[in-house]
C-alpha cells in the first residue's frame, strides 16, 4: 500500500504531498498523521500541497479533518503551497477548511506555526542578562 512520508522536524511534522491523492491514500495519510501527532507529541503539522494540482471536496474534507483532530491533540495545522487553481476550486466548492491555516510556502508556514504555538527560536537567549545603561 502507498504511503505519504511524514517527517519529524523538532516539534513539527512535515508532510509533502507529491502526488494527487486518491481516496484510500488520503484516508491512510489522515490516520498516519494523527497517529504520528499522538506518538511524537508534535505541536504543529505542516502540509505542503505545492505539487497537488487537483483538490476535490473529499480531499478538502480530509484536510479539515486533519486540522480538527490535530487541534484536539494540541497541534496546529498549516497548509502551504496551494496553487491558485486549487484555491479557486475550494472556493467554488464552498469549502472553508475551518481550523486550517494557510501560508504561501514552507518558510512562511513554519513562521506561522512558531507564532501559533509560541515557540522561541533561541530559548537559551531568554535567560541572558541584558545590561541596563540607565542605572547610575
Amino acid at each position: 500500500m502507498d504511503r505519504i512520508p511524514i517527517l519529524k522536524m523538532g516539534p513539527y511534522l512535515l508532510v509533502t504531498i507529491q502526488v494527487d491523492l486518491y481516496d484510500r491514500l488520503a484516508l491512510t495519510l489522515e490516520n498516519d498523521l494523527i497517529s504520528m501527532v499522538s506518538k511524537t507529541g508534535a505541536r504543529g503539522v505542516l502540509i505542503d500541497i505545492s505539487a497537488v494540482s487537483i483538490v476535490d471536496s473529499f480531499m478538502g474534507r480530509i484536510l479539515g479533518n486533519i486540522a480538527s483532530m490535530s487541534r484536539i491533540m494540541d497541534a496546529e495545522t498549516v497548509v502551504v503551497g496551494m496553487q491558485p487553481a486549487v484555491a479557486i476550486t475550494l472556493v467554488e466548492l464552498g469549502l472553508t477548511l475551518q481550523g486550517v491555516y494557510t501560508a504561501l510556502d514552507v518558510e512562511k508556514g513554519m513562521e506561522l506555526l512558531q507564532n501559533k504555538i509560541g515557540i522561541i527560536e533561541n530559548p537559551e537567549d531568554e535567560d541572558e542578562e541584558v545590561p541596563n545603561d540607565d542605572i547610575d
